[in-house]
């Protein structure tokens, strides 16, 4: 008898947990975001290269910029200042 009352509480559990997710998927289009979210679909793969070849350019400039950063604080000033006779 103790096994079937904690089968049916599992059950009622379930359900329980089912209905508090179809109430907040329920909410989702009436929040902040909704109009967004309706809005939103899956790109293609056209767009999905171009946003990633975008992406990875932008990668690659900033790391060139840090990089070129990097180079005129270890080499150039040293050798201005050694220059200067600092």
């Amino acid at each position: 008898m103790s096994r079937l009352r904690k089968e049916g509480g599992i059950i009622n559990r379930a359900w329980e947990i089912q209905h508090r997710i179809e109430a907040r998927q329920e909410r989702i289009g009436k929040g902040k975001y909704g109009r967004v979210l309706k809005m939103a679909r899956k790109p293609t793969n056209e767009e999905y290269e171009k946003t990633a070849k975008i992406t990875g350019l932008g990668i690659l400039a900033v790391g060139a910029l840090g990089f070129t950063i990097y180079i005129i604080v270890d080499q150039v000033i040293p050798w201005i200042l050694s220059a200067l006779g600092y």
